[in-house]
Formats: C-alpha cells, structure tokens, sequence
C-alpha cells in the first residue's frame, strides 16, 4: 500500500483541473485530434486515440465533442498539424518539473513556458535534466462514496492487477503498470466502477518538500504552466503537505 503523501500531488493536480473545466476539454480535443491526424480515427489500432478517449471519458468529455473531433481530424486536408514537445526544468527550490505540450507554433510555445518558469523563480533546463526522476504509470481514481467498503474495494483492485492501491476520504487511488492499464480499468469497469481519472501519466521516483516561500512560488507556476491552452501535463517532484497548503491558500 502507498502511502498517502505521494497522491497529493494528484489531488491537487485534479483539483485545478475541476475549476479549469473548458480548459481540459479543449486540451483534450486537442490530444484527440493529434491522435487522429497521426494514426487515423480506429481506437482500436491507433493507441493514442484510444489514450485520450478514455481520458477524455474520465473527464467527461460530451460525446458530441469528441465525434466532432474526430470527423474535423479525418475529413480536413490541410488543417492544423500539432506536434508535441517536452520541456523540462527546475522550480522554487529546484524542484523537477517536466512539461508536455501540444502545438502548431514551437517557437510561441516555448517562449511562454520559459517565461513562466523565469517569472515565478524557476528555470527551463536541457533535455534529460530532470525526465530520468519520473516514470510512466497508470493511474485510475474513483469516487468513493457511503456504500463502498475499503476492504473490498482494496481487494478486487489487487485481483484486478492494480499495482498500487491507497485511498483518503473522499477518493479510492489505483496505480498500475503502463502495459496493465487497459486490462485493470476494464475489469474494474465490469465491477460497476466508473472513473473520475483514468490516465497514463509520470509519477516522480523521490518526492521533495519545500519551504513556504518556495512552495507558494512553485504553486503559481504550476497554475501558470496548466493555464496554457499549449500545455497538455505538467509533471513534478514538490509535495505540498495538508497543513502546508492550508496556510498557503
């Protein structure tokens, strides 16, 4: 079982996202129109798509939307190719923050997320400088809610190839191998068990905490780099405690 410091992160992560709702879905259109532009509008041969379509259900993505999506992708000659980008960098503090992003214009793109990390104390950095501290994994979150039992719950996640299980109180936390990630979450869809995440993304081998005035500063340019209509995810290694986080907002 997991302790629960390293899901903050990804509570609070989800957090900004909930109140960013028009922002994540145009991100995710966005994945999802890549998705089809590079390897066709078949989830079932084009893993991408099949990636952002099962995000962008977690997140509940309107199906219109996503159709929608997918037909502009395939039927447009011509349209907007995006490419995909990486940075990475250090935060207040040096904390390791990686960033992916999804754009039409490099030279915009990394000119804004370079201004970011330089105007809230951090630094944009070479190539490898911070991505070997993060690992890819699955990750899934439910809802708890009165009637579901930890034990049981805990239980059928284990049975359903869930690598790690850990829970607070209000949400049930599931982590799994990248190449087990479609075959837990299907299982557990056939439990009844609806997702409010449900994602591939890069946990950080060794969290680090810092000190009040870094961790405000390393919040806003969290907030500033996720506020970018380019920037798809943005991964880091700070862990912000209760307590701590309660003083800062």
């Amino acid at each position: 079982m997991a302790g629960h410091s390293k899901w903050h992160n990804i509570k609070r992560r989800k957090e900004s996202q909930d109140a960013k709702r028009a922002k994540v879905f145009t991100k995710l259109s966005k994945e999802i129109f890549a998705a089809v532009r590079e390897s066709g509008d078949d989830p079932d041969t084009n893993l991408r798509l099949r990636m952002a379509l099962t995000k962008a259900r977690a997140e509940n993505v309107p199906s219109d939307n996503i159709e929608r999506t997918i037909k502009k992708a395939s039927g447009e000659a011509g349209a907007v190719d995006y490419e995909a980008f990486t940075y990475e960098g250090y935060g207040p503090g040096g904390a390791a923050v990686l960033v992916q992003t999804l754009t039409e214009n490099k030279n915009r793109t990394v000119s804004e997320v370079r201004h970011a990390f330089s105007k809230h104390g951090g630094n944009l950095g070479e190539n490898g400088c911070v991505s070997f501290m993060f690992n890819r994994k699955g990750q899934l979150i439910i809802e708890r809610d009165e009637e579901m039992d930890e034990e049981e719950f805990t239980l059928e996640a284990i049975e359903a190839g869930g690598e790690e299980i850990d829970t607070d109180e209000n949400w049930f936390y599931i982590q799994t191998e990248p190449d087990d990630f479609e075959e837990v979450k299907k299982a557990l869809e056939e439990k009844g068990y609806t997702f409010s995440k449900a994602e591939i993304i890069l946990f950080p081998d060794v969290n680090t905490t810092l000190n009040d005035e870094h961790a405000e500063k390393m919040m806003k340019l969290i907030d500033a780099l996720e506020d970018n209509d380019d920037v798809q995810n943005v991964y880091h290694n700070f862990e912000v405690e209760d307590e701590q986080l309660a003083r800062l907002s």
